[in-house]
């Protein structure tokens, strides 16, 4: 006998596959965040090391006909951005691999590893080939989704970074994870770049070039990227290439024409172009004197968070290790955090990304 199976009920089943918890009955056709990053993380364990175009574009296909909603395609790229930052895709770039097959920058399915949070919680990474997970199916039931991460939380007198370790995880330290680029003001970054664009030769016509525009408001980021027309200065920019994303770049404008260009990442760093190019922006609207802003709102969940424009890889990653994403209210991005990390976050936040804060509802 053939049955018709509806869309929900295939999404049921991805969900008990990939073994997440089942949807409430309210909500059964919706992809909510952890089955669209399960999703994803299984395409990744099959086709990384690739672009982040061809894995975008295999999880669209996958989900055709079982979603109706409209800019899904900006939540698949928003959901692979998430994994980055949390650890489960790398974005590696020629630059970094010295492999000569790899054209451009493209995703490597990270390897399975484990950080222990300050609450004792165990936060989850890594992809494994083929598999849908790496952990027996004990460990596996007990994971918990928030959002596009994954956690696991000790019981009593259980030690559990051990039992990971013996499954084969890699126990990464939370300075390692949590990297960051050596302070500097944001004068002496703007400089340094500044410099070494100047130090370069002229580039020539750089077609469908695009700009971050400094003079709109900090609070709308997509509102930012604008076409180039008669400007004139330098500019945080993105521009096409015949294969892959975008490249991020640093721009000497002048009338409306490019003059000089630095691609990045720049060779041999080890941050992303985009976290790159976001913190040098930072920078130019701190010394603009109409720096980025986050948002911090209460409510009976805790401290929430918001923010306006992406943050560098290495800064969401603090948020993730001892918070949550919360739910986004009149802004980019939220995350929720215990209220005794908000000073210390903050101070992270206003000296190292140049941060101002903003109180408010966000209703």
């Amino acid at each position: 006998m053939i049955s018709v199976i509806k869309p929900s009920g295939v999404l049921e089943n991805t969900r008990r596959t990939l073994g997440l918890a089942p949807t409430s009955g309210e909500t059964p056709h919706l992809i909510d965040d952890a089955l669209l990053a399960a999703l994803i993380r299984h395409s990744a364990g099959f086709l990384c090391p690739c672009s982040a175009a061809m894995l975008r574009n295999a999880v669209t296909k996958s989900l055709k006909h079982l979603v109706d909603e409209e800019n899904f395609d900006e939540r698949i790229e928003e959901a692979i951005e998430a994994l980055m930052s949390g650890g489960d895709l790398l974005e590696l770039s020629h630059a970094t691999t010295d492999d000569p097959a790899v054209r451009g920058t493209w995703l490597f399915a990270a390897p399975p590893g484990f950080i222990v949070r300050p609450s004792g919680s165990i936060f989850l990474v890594g992809v494994v080939s083929d598999q849908d997970t790496y952990l027996p199916l004990e460990l596996t039931e007990r994971i918990q989704y928030e959002g596009y991460v994954r956690m696991l939380l000790p019981k009593h007198d259980e030690d559990l970074a051990e039992e990971l370790a013996e499954f084969g995880l890699q126990k990464l330290s939370q300075d390692s994870w949590l990297k960051c680029p050596r302070e500097r003001s944001a004068s002496e970054l703007y400089e340094d770049f500044s410099h070494k664009l100047q130090s370069l030769p002229r580039s020539g016509a750089i077609p469908d070039l695009q700009l971050l525009d400094p003079g709109q408001p900090v609070t709308y980021y997509r509102g930012r990227w604008v076409k180039v027309k008669k400007q004139s200065g330098f500019f945080v920019g993105r521009r096409p290439q015949e294969y892959g994303s975008p490249v991020w770049c640093f721009v000497e404008i002048q009338d409306g024409e490019a003059k000089k260009l630095l691609d990045f990442p720049i060779p041999k760093d080890r941050w992303r172009g985009c976290d790159t190019a976001w913190h040098l922006q930072m920078a130019v609207d701190h010394l603009r004197g109409a720096p980025q802003c986050y948002r911090l709102r209460r409510n009976d969940e805790g401290i929430c968070l918001d923010f306006f424009s992406p943050l560098p890889l290495w800064a969401q990653r603090r948020l993730m290790i001892i918070g949550c994403k919360a739910v986004a209210k009149n802004c980019l991005f939220s995350y929720r955090i215990p209220e005794q990390e908000l000073q210390e976050e903050e101070r992270f936040l206003q000296e190292r990304l140049w941060l101002t804060r903003q109180n408010g509802s966000g209703e």
